[in-house]
């Protein structure tokens, strides 16, 4: 049984009326246990934290601090554990702290380039031969970060990998990684999750799934932003794709349930809303259909709950009456 049933939220300068209105909704309408708070300051991200417990949510903490060095990476880190175990003393069991995400290509110094975006890419192009040097300086990061967070946190820790990170999860009480389905590992999908829940002993949480909503983006998965072409000003997308929201929710509404079948903890949809990807009339001008939001928000602030939305509501209410928590 999924017992963790989630999404992410992304913390960013919203008002707390606002980030609580989003989060009543993600444990009343989309009928989640958890959700999981993305964000680059550590005082945002625990206010909102304190939001979501007091809503009924469990919360997985995740600062992300990309393109900072590795020491402002640590402190920052230092910081979030502190005010996390206040957080956990309040409510036993319902907190953990996640490292952070996707180091090789967040952090600097794993693999070269100035920008996020810039080693990601290398990443995607030249993962084979930047292997060896991944998994040393990776490992090396991981420890120091663990010890960090242990030294001020005493609840579970966990990390969200990338699907190509190797990591050693003896470090850690949750084995979390972002699996994202696509052409490329659409063969090998369903042996990769059976062997992470068969090899490690530990909850396997799917720490990011999902895809854009247009035709295609199933193929996609976490490559679906890439249509966008950034440097045009403003944004604009890259060739014709057609909207379709029903590709998303089905993509959604499958891996959910291929993750209930298949015996993991728990997952976290990606994500809740990305207004830096707003939805817009023009086609051509829709980042939305490139985002991963189960929620599109216009320029202007408007926001309506997609297909997606409906859909992993439908999910996880179905398998909360199945659990008997309904």
């Amino acid at each position: 049984m999924l017992s963790v049933r989630g999404i992410s939220y992304l913390v960013g300068e919203a008002s707390t009326d606002d980030v609580r209105r989003d989060l009543e909704v993600v444990a009343r309408e989309l009928h989640c246990t958890t959700v999981m708070l993305i964000g680059d300051d550590g005082k945002r991200l625990i206010d909102a934290a304190r939001v979501a417990l007091t809503a009924g949510l469990d919360v997985y903490l995740r600062p992300h601090v990309p393109d900072v060095p590795r020491s402002k990476l640590l402190e920052n880190l230092d910081a979030v554990a502190e005010a996390a175990e206040g957080l956990r003393r309040e409510h036993p069991d319902r907190v953990t702290l996640l490292v952070g995400s996707e180091f090789s290509h967040t952090a600097p110094g794993i693999v070269p380039g100035p920008r996020s975006f810039l080693r990601l890419k290398l990443i995607v192009r030249f993962r084979r031969a930047l292997r060896r040097r991944i998994d040393r300086r990776l490992h090396e990061l991981l420890t120091a970060a663990v010890t960090v967070a242990r030294r001020r946190f005493d609840g579970p820790v966990s990390y969200a990998a990338a699907g190509w990170e190797h990591v050693d999860w003896s470090l850690f009480d949750v084995v979390g990684v972002s699996l994202y389905r696509s052409r490329r590992n659409h063969a090998t999908y369903t042996d990769r999750l059976r062997g992470l829940v068969r090899d490690h002993g530990k909850p396997v949480v799917v720490t990011e799934f999902g895809c854009g909503a247009f035709t295609g983006a199933d193929q996609r998965g976490a490559g679906s932003f890439w249509i966008v072409n950034w440097f045009a000003d403003p944004p604009r997308l890259r060739g014709h794709h057609p909207r379709d929201e029903t590709v998303q929710a089905r993509y959604l509404g499958e891996l959910i349930d291929q993750y209930d079948a298949e015996g993991v903890h728990g997952c976290f949809v990606f994500t809740f809303a990305m207004p830096d990807f707003p939805h817009h009339d023009d086609p051509r001008a829709d980042l939305d259909k490139a985002g991963f939001g189960v929620v599109a928000v216009a320029g202007d602030g408007t926001a309506r709950p997609k297909e997606a939305f409906h859909e992993v509501a439908r999910r996880y209410h179905d398998l909360a009456v199945r659990s008997g928590t309904k």
